[in-house]
């Protein structure tokens, strides 16, 4: 069976087509469409006519790209920025009506679990009791378990794209002060979450979406050349190191380090502060690195629960 992933992200909109033989998502065809969402958001959160008709036609795209990969109807989503947008039935009702995709919001907390289905099936039994986090642009995942889903799942406000708007725009490179403040906002978000982390004592803690991949490289990780199957860590005093680097910097050159991303520069220090203060708050010494996210999460629940299950899950 092929299948197909469009995700509507803060940044991006992601294609993933993959064939799915023994149950397993395999990519045959990725592709995306810069969007740059959230940098188009106006007063109170809402897109606009402007963002979203860069929506409605990044999505088309996907799905036109999609079936000429012969891929069915794709599974299509949205994340955080289209979420909490005050116009967001207007947004969906363009993207059904005019690019004829059904694109489905997902709330944080089903976010985390898809992924951590994700991470499971990675990882495999053997990671034992784990624990997740998923760094995005306008939220935090958390999740930990000890079985197929997670025993507790919960979204919070400490995407890297949202602090760095909230925190980190007034200089740059950005104030001492303001990356304290910052730290004081994710330690206070983190607190209950990070001590339920450290209670469960987890046997194995995952990292996964592309800042934590990122960051990973910026540590000493291999570089995504050498393929998914590299093991790949980031550990907590290394990025300690990493938050002074990139706090050092103005954004522009943060691009030029190891693993950033020109687009994702700006929003790399309130990325790696978020992820060290997670880490630090749950007792966490390193984190594996899980190439396999939110995309394949869903992949994976529809394989294996069948298409009922998109058919009723979702809002919107």
């Amino acid at each position: 069976m092929r299948l197909s992933v469009i995700d509507a992200g803060s940044n991006t909109v992601r294609l993933v087509v993959a064939d799915t033989k023994d149950g397993v998502p395999l990519p045959v065809h990725t592709a995306k469409w810069k969007l740059r969402l959230s940098e188009q958001v106006g007063t109170g959160g809402a897109l606009g006519e402007a963002a979203t008709e860069q929506l409605v036609q990044s999505v088309a795209r996907a799905a036109r790209t999609a079936a000429r990969w012969g891929a069915p109807r794709p599974l299509a989503f949205a994340t955080a920025v289209v979420r909490n947008a005050p116009d967001r039935a207007e947004v969906l009702a363009a993207v059904r009506d005019r690019a004829e995709v059904g694109l489905r919001v997902l709330p944080g907390e089903l976010e985390a679990e898809l992924t951590f289905l994700a991470v499971r099936r990675w990882m495999g039994w053997r990671a034992g009791p784990l624990a997740l986090f998923d760094i995005g642009g306008g939220t935090l995942e958390v999740a930990f378990g000890r079985g197929r889903t997670p025993d507790f799942a919960i979204s919070l406000p400490l995407g890297a794209r949202r602090l760095t708007d909230d925190f980190l725009a007034h200089t740059d490179p950005p104030a001492p002060a303001d990356i304290l403040a910052l730290r004081r906002e994710v330690r206070h978000q983190l607190r209950d979450a990070g001590a339920r982390i450290r209670w469960e004592h987890p046997h194995t803690a995952v990292g996964t979406s592309r800042t934590f991949q990122q960051l990973a490289r910026l540590c000493g990780a291999a570089p995504g050349r050498h393929g998914p199957f590299v093991q790949r860590e980031v550990a907590r005093g290394a990025l300690r190191s990493a938050i002074d680097r990139l706090g050092a910097l103005p954004a522009g050159e943060r691009g030029e380090l190891p693993g950033i991303s020109a687009p994702r520069a700006r929003q790399s220090l309130a990325g790696a502060i978020v992820g060290h203060t997670a880490m630090k708050l749950s007792g966490l010494k390193t984190l594996a690195v899980c190439p396999w996210a939110l995309r394949e999460g869903i992949l994976l629940r529809y394989l294996e629960d069948g298409p009922e299950w998109w058919g009723d899950s979702f809002t919107g």
